[in-house]
């Protein structure tokens, strides 16, 4: 039972960093589109939608990181990494996001085709794409601390942004 309680511990420690970004990030994300939609009827979404999409996404991020095609130039300088793996995390996040608008206009359609038909007619692509350039901004920079944190050990990087962790008292 002691193994299977530290490898559960170990699984939510590594999928704590990447559930808290996104957790922060989406929610700058919702906040920009109530911003942008302000006063026209448009729903944003919940804290706990946002938090079950963080959780979502911080265990994909897992789960991808361990598929062969990601991790795909690690002895490359870190932008070829970093580029690539912004690139795969960006294609999911335009597909998330464009099935829960596609989502958002199938709850009031009659099927799956005449809200697909609504949704291109209706949407506001601007913003679609102003939301789509804000995720990918944001990935990129995940990207970009979870390559230092590969590369450096992530207990070098917290002591870089956090200053030096005191001596372990025994």
């Amino acid at each position: 039972m002691g193994t299977l309680l530290e490898k559960l511990k170990h699984e939510f420690m590594k999928a704590l960093p990447p559930t808290i970004f996104f957790f922060v990030i989406l929610h700058i994300v919702a906040l920009i589109r109530a911003l942008m939609v302000r006063g026209s009827g448009i729903s944003i979404p919940s804290s706990a939608s946002v938090l079950i999409a963080a959780l979502i996404l911080g265990k994909s991020v897992l789960v991808a990181d361990m598929l062969p095609f990601i991790n795909r130039f690690p002895d490359k300088p870190l932008i070829w990494n970093v580029g690539w793996k912004t690139l795969m995390y960006a294609i999911v996040a335009l597909v998330v996001h464009y099935l829960e608008r596609l989502y958002d206009y199938w709850k009031e359609s009659a099927g799956l085709i005449a809200a697909q038909h609504t949704l291109w007619t209706e949407i506001n692509w601007p913003r679609f794409w102003a939301v789509q350039i804000l995720l990918v901004t944001l990935i990129f920079n995940y990207c970009v601390i979870a390559e230092l944190a590969r590369v450096m050990g992530r207990g070098k990087l917290k002591a870089i942004f956090f200053g030096p962790l005191p001596p372990a008292s025994n």
